[in-house]
């Protein structure tokens, strides 16, 4: 599957953004291949289980220019990347706990020459600022996450939809989320047809704040 797979969904891309888009094979074949950040079987089929999964938070949300993102536990770049792609004008800050999943990630957003994101080494515990929405793949239990993640989310919204953490999920996720009474479930099999999608979702969880 290629670039568009991205553009069967995405179909009103401008230039840049399509070469964007584009650029990301050759890079991530070339850097994973020095540094394995991705599996084998996910490299080939990056536009399905990478690009546009990672997108999927962007068939919950756009993000407003000049808002703030932050990517807990990027990985290889997703879903930082691939949104930073979409949403240009918003700025995106993707961290990881392990340094030579950043060395990719800082190497595809250079490739790519991409200005709206950066890409740090560092715990998000260990992280100063607050951020519009925190976005993130999987990476621990949704309670373990928003222990993760407490006090970086920004008081005041200035999206339609409030403040807080879409998160890219798959599977029954009720009794993770029993606790969580706000939380809302997006089925990602109803934007995307392929047979990847079918269980996968995208856990919105409003911030909460006492006062």
């Amino acid at each position: 599957m290629d670039v568009n797979l991205i553009l069967k969904y995405f179909s009103n891309l401008n230039d840049e953004q399509k070469r964007h888009f584009e650029g990301l094979e050759e890079l991530y074949q070339d850097w994973n291949a020095k540094i394995n950040v991705v599996s084998r079987k996910d490299i080939d089929e990056l536009y399905l289980r990478h690009v546009l999964h990672s997108l999927g938070i962007a068939k919950i949300q756009n993000f407003n220019e000049g808002a703030e993102i932050l990517d807990v536990g990027t990985g290889g770049g997703f879903p930082g990347i691939p949104l930073a792609i979409l949403f240009p004008e918003t700025q995106f800050t993707l961290v990881d706990a392990i340094g030579k999943k950043i060395k990719v990630v800082q190497e595809v957003i250079d490739g790519l020459e991409l200005k709206n994101v950066k890409a740090f080494h560092t715990r998000v515990e260990d992280l100063k600022g607050q951020y519009d929405f925190i976005v993130s793949r999987a990476v621990a239990a949704m309670p373990t996450f928003v222990h993760w993640t407490k006090g970086k989310i920004k008081k005041n919204s200035t999206h339609e939809r409030r403040n807080g953490i879409l998160y890219l999920k798959g599977g029954d996720l009720s009794e993770e989320l029993k606790d969580y009474s706000t939380a809302q479930i997006f089925d990602l099999k109803d934007f995307f047809s392929e047979d990847f999608f079918e269980t996968k979702k995208v856990v919105y969880l409003p911030q909460k704040f006492k006062g």
